[in-house]
C-alpha cells in the first residue's frame, strides 16, 4: 500500500493506492504541522483515524507533503513518527509547497506556484527544482494574504473600532470575541494559525462589502509585492495558486493578479488529486 498525503495546518488528505495504482481510499486527519504539534498530538491524530490506524502495517512507502516541513529538522521529525507509526513503510517528507508545484505544473515547465490556504508560500519552478527568495518566519510575522493573515486582521479591526459598525454587529453575533476566549486559543491552545483562519470564512461570505473588499484586495496586493515580485520572471510566467483562499476569493485574486500584469495560471483548492496523477506518472506505479 501506498500513502499520499498533503497535510495543510488546519487538515490533512490522505489517499492510499494499491501497487498497481489503484486507488483503495481516501481519508482525513486534521492538519499534522510538525511546528505546532508534539509528537504525541500527531500520534494520537493518526490512530483517531480509523482507515489508517487499520493499514498501517500494510504501508510501504509513504509520500507526505507539509505545511511545517520545510526544515530539515521538522522533516526527520516527522520521519521518526512515521517510522514508528507505519513499521513496514519508507516515509519520504517533503514541504507543501511541493504538493502545490507537482499539482499544478508539469516537470519541464516553468511557473510560479503559491499557497494561500490558512497559511502562505511562493516559490519558482524552473520545470526541475524549486527556488525560495522568501523564508518564511511562520504566521505571526508572516503569511501575506493567508487565512490566519485576513483573520488576523478581522480581529484588530474589531478591537481597534476600525470595522464598520454593520459588520462589527454581524461580525460578534457570529464569533465569540470574549478577550479571554481569544487569548485562550492563541496562546494556550495547539494551532493557533488555524484558528485566526476560522475568522477568514466572514471576510469570504461578506466579500462584497466594501470594507472586505478593501482588505482583501491590500492582503493579495501586500502578497505579489512581498512574494510574487521577488522573482525577476514573474511578469513571464504563470502565476499558480493551491489553498481554500485562493479558490473561494478567485476573483478578487484575478483581479488582482491582472491588475500586476501577470499571467494567472491554475487555482486549485486542494493539490491532492494532482498529487496522485504525479506520482502515478513519475513512479510507474
Amino acid at each position: 500500500m501506498i500513502f499520499i498525503v498533503d497535510s495543510g495546518a488546519t487538515k490533512a488528505d490522505w489517499i492510499a493506492l494499491g501497487e498497481d495504482g489503484e486507488q483503495l481510499f481516501m481519508t482525513q486527519t486534521l492538519g499534522l504541522s510538525p511546528e505546532v504539534l508534539t509528537k504525541d498530538v500527531i500520534i494520537e491524530r493518526l490512530a483517531n483515524n480509523f482507515e489508517i490506524s487499520k493499514n498501517s502495517r500494510k504501508v510501504k512507502r509513504l509520500y507526505f507533503y507539509g505545511a511545517g516541513c520545510g526544515t530539515e529538522r521538522m522533516r526527520k521529525f516527522l520521519k521518526k513518527i512515521f517510522k514508528e507509526f507505519f513499521p513496514h513503510a519508507v516515509p519520504q517528507v517533503k514541504e507543501d509547497t511541493y504538493a502545490a508545484i507537482y499539482s499544478t505544473t508539469k516537470i519541464g515547465k516553468q511557473g510560479i506556484v503559491c499557497i494561500l490556504g490558512t497559511g502562505s508560500n511562493c516559490s519558482y519552478y524552473d520545470g526541475h527544482q524549486m527556488f525560495q527568495k522568501v523564508v518564511s518566519l511562520g504566521y505571526i510575522p508572516m503569511d501575506d494574504g493567508s487565512g490566519n493573515f485576513f483573520g488576523r486582521k478581522l480581529i484588530r479591526d474589531y478591537y481597534y473600532h476600525k470595522m464598520p459598525q454593520d459588520l462589527a454587529n454581524l461580525f460578534s453575533g457570529e464569533y465569540d470575541l470574549d478577550p479571554d476566549v481569544i487569548k485562550e486559543n492563541l496562546y494556550k491552545r495547539p494551532n493557533p494559525n488555524t484558528y485566526l483562519a476560522t475568522f477568514a470564512r466572514f471576510l469570504i461570505e461578506h466579500k462584497d462589502h466594501p470594507y472586505c473588499k478593501g482588505v482583501i484586495d491590500k492582503g493579495f496586493q501586500q502578497f505579489v509585492n512581498n512574494h510574487i515580485m521577488q522573482f525577476e520572471l514573474a511578469t513571464k510566467v504563470p502565476i499558480h495558486f493551491v489553498g481554500s483562499i485562493a479558490f473561494y476569493l478567485k476573483e478578487e485574486l484575478t483581479a488582482v493578479i491582472e491588475r500586476n500584469d501577470l499571467i494567472l495560471g491554475v487555482i486549485r483548492q486542494r493539490p491532492i488529486e494532482g498529487l496522485v496523477e504525479f506520482h502515478k506518472e513519475t513512479l510507474a506505479i
